[in-house]
């Protein structure tokens, strides 16, 4: 019976002059004579309009000269109507290491949007990688809807920090939607990201100890070619010391605090400023006895300090519960260190120069106990006796990562960059002179 029905309703329909539709398929067409618009959404065949970018391709440099403005003009097909939305999307693939995500690099990305010649207004950023949107490790900015019209002007604020400056050169996608999801019009955008000028507190500082007793500051430029600026004259004084090390990152900015051991044992603590022409506070008295130790050096907390005594034994100082700069009683973390003639912070580890030559690279234990400081050694190579001194520091290259200055006999300053090897991060095997007339320092630190 059912069979009966259906063919006689397609039956009418055909006597009718009205084509069949297929459950779930398209509307029927028009009958012949009427004019058929098509209408621009979900199930429309109209080709999307365009998105062009005008100006050209954008330089953004990731620095300090502040925004760039990135505009562009899409131009709607006809028949398109209620709200539009541009997105664009930085299809990144060039991923450094060092924990960058699609969501950290968006966090540190400023921008306000313009549309259809509107006030600036904040935008943000934003990672895919935890949403339904495919694609992995996508940074999209979604602009302000506005009413359709035949064309529209989009204006982007671009301003990016130095340690982007790895994102590179990329073709941006430029599409805009209507309310309901469909695509109305599509572009790409060049931009060109390059190294800028670095932010003072994102760059680090090196200081040595003249052989007159002043303290002179290096800071970190950010520049390839010319990492480090002219020498800073600071104050005099400082060769009362025997040993100085960093317990936070010195930067150039003028943050950074020092532990510095005098003459007779005495350990004391110079407190960052924030002020580079005089970036240390007068100094503040830790405690006495420390000339027992043949070694000391920072360890991978901030404030906290590691030394080696006479023996070969390594001994760890944590930072005492609510002081800035007091220690808590020494942790005994174990022998055999006297196989080391040099050991140094470097970032939140160390890297420990045998006597045969061979740097090692010891990383900081996390969620352990006082008296293991360190995770397992890892080595990163031989030929490291050319060196008379060490010193890490936070970026001064503008690459955004760690770097080691190493003092050669001959009085020669290089650096190298980071690498990784065995899942640690390493001193780079290639180096790059950035100094001469070190030799004449009797600290570096």
């Amino acid at each position: 019976m059912a069979r009966m029905r259906a063919a006689l309703v397609l039956a009418t329909a055909l006597v009718a002059g009205v084509a069949p539709v297929v459950l779930g398929g398209a509307a029927a067409v028009a009958a012949p004579g009427a004019e058929s618009v098509p209408a621009v959404g979900a199930a429309s065949t109209v080709e999307p309009g365009t998105v062009v970018q005008e100006g050209g391709r954008l330089t953004v440099p990731a620095g300090t000269e502040g925004p760039v403005t990135l505009r562009f003009k899409a131009t709607l097909p006809a028949g398109v109507t209620g709200p539009v939305k541009a997105r664009v999307t930085l299809p990144i693939t060039n991923w450094p290491p060092g924990g960058w995500t699609d969501h950290r690099t968006a966090a540190r990305m400023g921008s306000t949007c313009s549309v259809g010649g509107g006030a600036f207004e904040a935008c943000a950023w934003q990672g895919t990688s935890f949403t339904d949107d495919p694609g992995p490790y996508r940074i999209v900015l979604d602009l302000p809807a506005v009413e359709a019209s035949a064309t529209i002007d989009h204006a982007v604020t671009i301003d990016l920090p130095y340690e982007l400056a790895w994102i590179g050169s990329l073709d941006a996608p430029i599409e805009l939607k209507d309310a309901s999801g469909a695509l109305v019009a599509q572009g790409t955008a060049g931009l060109d990201v390059v190294q800028g000028t670095s932010e003072s507190y994102a760059v680090g500082a090196v200081h040595a100890v003249g052989k007159n007793g002043w303290l002179y500051r290096y800071e970190g430029t950010g520049k390839p070619g010319a990492p480090l600026s002219a020498r800073r004259e600071i104050e005099a004084g400082w060769g009362v010391y025997t040993a100085v090390v960093q317990v936070e990152d010195t930067r150039a900015s003028g943050h950074g605090g020092l532990m510095a051991r005098d003459k007779d044992g005495v350990l004391w603590y110079h407190k960052g400023t924030g002020n580079p022409a005089k970036p240390f506070a007068p100094r503040l008295r830790v405690g006495a006895g420390w000339n027992i130790y043949t070694s000391i050096a920072a360890g991978p907390a901030d404030g906290e300090i590691v030394a080696r005594d006479r023996d070969g034994v390594l001994w760890n100082y944590n930072r005492a519960a609510g002081s800035t700069y007091k220690l808590a009683g020494r942790v005994k973390v174990g022998g055999g260190w006297n196989t080391y003639n040099a050991v140094t912070r470097y970032g939140r580890g160390a890297v420990a120069r045998d006597t045969s030559g061979v740097l090692w690279k010891y990383d900081g234990a996390t969620a352990a106990p006082d008296w293991k400081p360190f995770a397992p050694r890892v080595k990163v190579g031989a030929g490291w006796n050319t060196y008379s001194a060490f010193v890490s520091t936070v970026d001064v290259s503008g690459d955004g990562k760690l770097d080691l200055l190493a003092r050669d006999t001959a009085g020669k300053l290089w650096l190298y960059g980071p690498a990784t090897k065995n899942g640690s991060e390493v001193p780079a095997s290639n180096r790059t002179q950035v100094g001469w007339g070190w030799d004449t320092y009797t600290l570096v630190f």
